[in-house]
């Protein structure tokens, strides 16, 4: 169960917003942070700022100790083998274009088809399209039906001996759907392609298990998790990491240079090329260690119900058209809607007058906004410091979009 002062502990959420309490509800987009986090990232430019992995005095081998310490800190999160199969990068969007750079573009050959989803994020969408077009392979693509549930009889036709890399997402950030990664990854190995899952919006939420999964890659980010921006990694077994090349050159990834040629460190150093986000990546295991203390179990549960809540009481509402499923069992604490009487973007502006923080526009998946036939949704994202009365609050301030945008009835003279 959520603690409910939690509140408490994130002081971003105790200031006025036009007079009115802040009421944060865009977690999809990045989470808030708390104290205890905040102050983490502190103390580490005041008690042992310095470089990783190269100072031979006190305070460089404290940052280097707790640097590696959070690796494992994310191994463990998501249950990985060793933490040498965690490699930091700055977000979810790089961790991605790093298996593309590295794995693609050694592995995907002309004729090799890249199979996505419609509702994938542009990070999960851009990097394989500029591979294929680089390496003439093609990219082909699961539909999602009216309930925002991906056609998996599609995706068994789609899959072929061609098929080198499933590319999909854990939860969609518009949707909320929760795709039934395990099984599709198991129909992908069976044709020999290897699997990544964009993890984004999945790994802060609820437990993840990389080797029930059974996946080949799973990227993640820190600041969807109630950690700092500018941290993120990917995670994948150690022999694909072994066999892949390098991502970027520089100092730090190397284990001798020559003028004319180097050679590499193992994994993960061989991808970690120069001064890392060393403050953000050690910071990271402090919000993890925030997470895991409340539960994922949890936090899961806690916005399963307030997703119910949510879906209930803004059911009520005229003109309202929610995307994505509603079972509970297969969506997570994402609530886009459209409304018939404004623009999402005119919604988030006079929810923004009421003290409420939503996301308006495509939410970077321009494709699934085209399937659906419209260019943009408001979105209310959820997570562990949000409750019912944030719902109520959303409910009234959408009440007030409602008053100001609907036609009026002109009078009988």
């Amino acid at each position: 169960m959520i603690p409910r002062n939690v509140k408490d502990d994130f002081p971003i959420l105790r200031q006025k917003m036009h007079g009115k309490s802040l009421i944060y509800l865009d977690s999809a987009a990045t989470s808030q942070k708390p104290q205890g986090v905040i102050d983490a990232l502190v103390r580490y430019y005041q008690e042992y700022n310095a470089n990783v992995h190269r100072g031979i005095y006190h305070i460089a081998e404290e940052a280097t100790r707790r640097y590696e310490a959070s690796r494992g800190k994310v191994a463990g999160l998501i249950n990985a083998r060793r933490p040498e199969e965690i490699i930091f990068t700055r977000s979810t969007t790089e961790a991605i274009n790093l298996v593309a750079y590295a794995w693609g573009r050694a592995n995907m050959n002309e004729g090799d088809e890249i199979l996505a989803t419609e509702m994938e994020h542009h990070s999960n969408l851009v990097p394989w399209q500029m591979l294929a077009a680089e390496r003439g392979a093609k990219l082909k693509f699961v539909p999602f039906d009216g309930q925002g549930l991906l056609d998996l009889d599609v995706y068994e036709r789609l899959l072929n001996e061609r098929t080198k890399l499933v590319a999909l997402t854990h939860q969609s950030n518009v949707l909320g759907t929760i795709n039934p990664v395990k099984d599709m990854t198991r129909k992908a190995h069976a044709v020999g392609a290897k699997v990544l899952v964009d993890g984004a919006q999945s790994a802060p939420h609820m437990p993840v298990n990389v080797q029930d999964l059974d996946v080949d890659f799973f990227a993640l980010s820190a600041h969807k998790m109630c950690g700092p921006t500018g941290a993120g990694a990917i995670w994948a077994r150690y022999e694909i990491l072994d066999a892949m090349p390098p991502f970027h050159g520089g100092g730090e990834m190397i284990m001798l240079v020559q003028l004319d040629k180097s050679t590499y460190k193992e994994p993960p150093h061989k991808f970690e090329a120069g001064t890392p986000n060393i403050a953000d990546c050690i910071v990271w295991s402090d919000a993890i260690d925030y997470l895991q203390d409340i539960g994922l179990d949890a936090i899961r549960a806690h916005e399963k119900q307030l997703t119910a809540y949510a879906i209930s009481q803004l059911s009520e509402i005229p003109g309202i058209k929610i995307l994505g499923p509603r079972d509970l069992e297969r969506r997570g604490g994402v609530v886009s809607f459209h409304l018939d009487v404004a623009h999402p973007h005119d919604v988030a502006q006079v929810l923004d007058q009421e003290g409420i923080a939503v996301r308006a526009g495509h939410h970077c998946a321009q494709p699934l906004h085209r399937r659906l036939g419209i260019s943009a949704s408001t979105r209310a994202s959820f997570y562990l410091y949000n409750n019912e009365d944030d719902v109520d609050a959303l409910v009234r301030g959408l009440h007030v979009v409602h008053r100001m945008f609907s036609p009026r009835t002109a009078p009988v003279t």
